[in-house]
């Protein structure tokens, strides 16, 4: 027997089966096509794309577990992308993704109606036009019709849940991050709701992650070419799955997934909710583990990577080996030692400490021998310089860490890795599963269907380190200038930020 975990992305949907004792048996991925914009600020993408991709991707998996069919299928995703659904839970309008900045207008009314300190004191997040509450409100204002028709708006794994005939649930991670969910009562928060004339029932049905919802009919198994009967589980938000998958239960260990964004990840058996949090505007929130919370610190990265990559080369037409060969190559052209560069990853807006999500990348220091691969590796000092920033940012709330677990595309880049590692003086361990998030997830799913009292036994069973890479005082002490103009450039930039955003 066999356990399938599932993984929503924003860009691609993965699928993953292990086998009981925690092995990858096969894996296959959906991209989906680009996301729609009908007006500039906005990021859309139909409802039923998630359902196709996700049925092809179960489809796929299936047919090559002859020998080792599916048990329990448990279901991760993304956060704050949503589905409007009417009654009978048909979609009335794409989903809004969490990319979308159509709400600048309603999250500053939300930060004005109720004080930005109470909604991170009840919801651990501070106020920002992704979350869906701020959407919400924009689809009440700007499109009364689709407002008006909507009964629930769900959580991309809810919607998936309602196409195979079982309710709509989320687990508390995922709700989290609605703000909206009261992450010391694991409900919906009344007051926030009562502000802004919402309820409850508009909303999914929020479990705990884990939770089975319930068996696979024989048509909904026909649709994803699984037995029925299969149990299907609710997993959670993606990053505290990832946690998961990293063995990040309890204090003292710490994850970092390293994609279009880097998030540094700290569990704790309370949410993380002092001044200096709030000043930080760090999110805490539920774990996807019982009785814990997560805090985590994250920026924009490997968007810039991409964004460069995609200027020199047609990369939708490389493979990813492909893309792996000429990254290396770029690497060998670059000068030996610090570029000069001091590159701002922030295309998509600046996330902790200041949040502004109209913010833009930055690259200064360019002379005229400046070439393509000291460019690309100027990226990757300044993803490594925000990698470090961040980490002191967790550490100086959620207590010291000297290790850090990694997983994601970044974790491929050995001088990324060295980079990060050695500016952050932190050890860094790559993790044995290149899909963490999916490895988590069935670690939930393996609980449900009862193949371990625990998650605490899953952790010994899943959890592998492939290698390790230690700081380099070398780099660090050769670094140390650059790390300085890094932060120096940031909090320049806070001015000229103003600037662009009044004249926007």
């Amino acid at each position: 027997m066999s356990l399938l975990a599932v993984d929503i992305g924003s860009s691609s949907c993965k699928a993953v089966a292990f086998s009981d004792d925690g092995f990858p048996l096969t894996q296959k991925t959906c991209p989906y096509a680009p996301f729609q914009s009908r007006h500039r600020s906005w990021a859309e993408i139909p409802a039923e794309t998630f359902w196709r991709a996700f049925a092809n991707v179960t489809q796929a998996i299936t047919s090559e577990l002859d020998k080792d069919p599916v048990e329990a299928l448990a279901i991760s995703s993304h956060g704050e992308s949503f589905v409007p659904v009417d009654s009978r839970y048909q979609a009335i309008s794409p989903a809004i993704l969490n990319i979308d900045s159509r709400a600048l207008a309603e999250a500053d009314t939300i930060a004005q109606h109720c004080t930005p300190k109470s909604i991170f004191q009840i919801t651990g997040l501070t106020v920002h036009p992704m979350y869906p509450l701020a959407k919400i409100l924009w689809l009440r204002e700007h499109e009364p019709q689709i407002f008006s028709g909507t009964a629930r708006f769900l959580a991309i794994p809810s919607y998936l849940l309602t196409r195979l005939r079982l309710p709509a649930y989320i687990d508390y991670s995922l709700a989290s991050r609605f703000l909206l969910f009261d992450i010391h009562k694991h409900s919906w928060s009344s007051e926030i709701l009562c502000g802004f004339d919402l309820c409850a029932e508009q909303l999914p049905i929020a479990v705990p992650a884990g939770t089975i919802a319930g068996e696979l009919s024989q048509s909904a198994a026909a649709d994803l070419g699984l037995t029925p009967g299969t149990l299907v589980v609710v997993g959670g938000h993606d990053q505290p799955c990832g946690a998961l998958g990293c063995g990040v239960v309890d204090p003292g260990r710490v994850s970092a997934s390293l994609g279009t964004y880097e998030c540094l990840l700290a569990a704790s058996p309370t949410p993380v909710l002092d001044d200096n949090a709030f000043a930080a505007n760090l999110n805490s929130y539920c774990h996807v583990v019982p009785d814990r919370y997560v805090t985590l610190a994250y920026f924009p990265a490997g968007i810039m990577l991409s964004w460069f990559l995609g200027i020199l080369t047609h990369r939708g037409e490389l493979t990813p080996a492909a893309v792996e060969t000429f990254c290396r190559d770029l690497e060998m052209e670059a000068n030996e030692g610090p570029t000069g560069l001091c590159i701002t990853p922030h295309l998509l807006g600046t996330c902790n400490p200041d949040f502004n999500p109209q913010a833009s990348g930055v690259i200064a220091g360019i002379r005229p021998g400046t070439t393509r691969g000291d460019l690309y590796k100027g990226i990757l000092e300044g993803i490594a310089c925000e990698f470090a920033n961040m980490a002191d940012l967790l550490e100086q709330t959620a207590g010291e860490f000297t290790d850090i677990y990694v997983s994601g595309g970044g974790s491929h880049s050995r001088l990324g890795l060295m980079l990060r590692a050695s500016l952050s003086h932190r050890r860094l361990h790559q993790m044995e599963c290149s899909e963490i998030v999916c490895q988590g997830t069935a670690m939930l799913a393996a609980v449900a269907a009862g193949k371990y009292s625990g998650l605490a036994d899953t952790v010994q069973q899943f959890v592998r380190v492939s290698q390790t890479t230690d700081p380099d005082p070398s780099i660090s002490e050769t670094y140390e200038k650059q790390s300085k103009q890094y932060r120096l450039l940031y909090s320049s930039l806070s001015q000229f930020r103003r600037a662009e955003a009044q004249c926007s």
